[in-house]
């Protein structure tokens, strides 16, 4: 290879790959037979961290960044004047190898623009994955993008390699969709979802009749919602999520601040920096449906449809339904104390194991991991008389933001003097 070509077209391509944010790292168990290259572990890999603070556990690449549909939110649309570059499968399949004997990598996420039509970009990338797993022996974790509008045949074919798909919603309603991308449209993007969905439910019953049969996408799919490019509240967003989830058995639904990359096109909103506190509470609203049990019509309502950007959208169901609180922590069910502010899942559990044998005072919450800062405020036992029936929620929002803002600070000023005290030992006198 031409080590300065393949240098300077892994520049354009990594950079472009980074917009796109539905990868995952692991989720499913691929075991290494006696001569092949690496394996996948259901319980993840290793973690680093981009220069704009991403994380990021995998080569993700672009195969290529020109495309032919002109998208008004992506920065490789086909109207930009930008450097464009495109891989081959044999380049990025060495470079996947390469960078993943020298333990640069523990997986590959691959997706790419559209290149002439759906089916040739879908072929293109399937064939990388059938390369690493046949003629290189990878067991690694692969992660390929499926293109909306392939034949039905590429998107089988690109989950028997891959370990994930995702298939790219995007846009969070089909209107909005329409106008900012007119060649895409919900249809399109649905149809492969159902197949996948589909295809990795037959196969996982046919595996339970022969263990042998081939897998489909063991680690499931996902796909990415972009947030800030068109005016949807929090509340659709967090609904067609919710909905996703039970229609599809997705993975994972990502979530993505808006890039202002295309500040000329006027039908995108004048944005200096992308949502990434909006970004962050809708993922926490996403861990609250998929660990918590919280239903998508508990976290907003009609009355209100953006998430409280100062508090975790935990706390502002708390704050919302006082009436509910305090909760008796001896005898309250399982449910309900998993919706007390501070107290995490694993705490919950260890909570309705451990009152088996004693009633539970603060000592015990402390010890089993409860935030009692936060906690105290709504839960009652013999120990804490502390009421919410003693404040305004308005009040108590206040307290509550004022000690997370303090604790803040205080790690910040406690980083901030260990640089300060630190000194480098002198190098030994020869």
């Amino acid at each position: 290879m031409d080590n300065d070509k393949i240098l300077h077209k892994l520049q354009i391509l990594a950079d472009a790959a980074k917009y796109d944010v539905s990868c995952a790292s692991s989720g499913s168990t691929r075991k290494n037979g006696n001569n092949g290259l690496g394996n996948g572990v259901a319980s993840g890999i290793c973690h680093s961290f981009t220069e704009d603070g991403r994380c990021i556990s995998l080569f993700k690449i672009l195969m290529t960044n020109s495309c032919i549909y002109d998208c008004a939110y992506c920065v490789n649309r086909r109207t930009n004047d930008r450097p464009r570059a495109t891989f081959t499968t044999d380049e990025i399949v060495e470079l996947t190898i390469g960078f993943y004997r020298r333990n640069y990598i523990e997986g590959l996420f691959l997706s790419s623009g559209i290149i002439k039509n759906a089916d040739y970009t879908m072929e293109s990338m399937v064939l990388v994955a059938k390369k690493l797993r046949t003629e290189e022996r990878y067991n690694g974790y692969i992660h390929l993008k499926a293109i909306p509008g392939a034949s039905q045949e590429l998107v089988h074919e690109a989950g028997i390699w891959a370990d994930r798909l995702s298939v790219n919603i995007e846009i969070p309603t089909e209107m909005n969709l329409q106008r900012l991308a007119p060649e895409k449209n919900y249809n399109g993007i649905l149809l492969p979802m159902n197949q996948i969905k589909n295809e990795i439910l037959q196969s996982k019953e046919e595996r339970k009749r022969y263990r042998k049969s081939q897998r489909f996408a063991p680690a499931g799919q996902s796909t990415q919602l972009i947030v800030g490019a068109t005016p949807e509240t929090d509340r659709q967003i967090i609904l067609l999520s919710s909905g996703l989830y039970k229609a599809q058995n997705l993975k994972r639904v990502y979530f993505s601040g808006y890039l202002p990359v295309n500040n000329y096109d006027k039908r995108l909103p004048a944005l200096t920096r992308p949502p990434l506190v909006r970004e962050n509470r809708l993922y926490q609203s996403d861990w609250l449906m998929r660990f918590y049990h919280f239903k998508a019509e508990e976290i907003l309502t009609e009355d209100q449809p953006f998430l409280d950007l100062d508090i975790d959208p935990k706390l502002g169901y708390a704050l919302r339904n006082m009436h509910l609180f305090p909760v008796d922590i001896n005898r309250a069910d399982y449910e309900m104390i998993l919706r007390v502010p501070g107290i995490g899942v694993r705490s919950a559990q260890k909570i309705i194991l451990a009152r088996r044998h004693r009633n539970l005072n603060f000592m015990h919450l402390k010890k089993i991991g409860v935030v009692m800062k936060r906690a105290q405020y709504f839960i009652t036992s013999n120990e804490l008389p502390v009421s919410t029936k003693d404040w305004e929620p308005a009040r108590l929002k206040r307290v509550l933001v004022t000690q997370s803002t303090t604790k803040n600070r205080k790690t910040l000023d406690t980083q901030l003097s260990l640089f300060a005290n630190f000194k480098p030992a002198l190098p030994p006198l020869h």
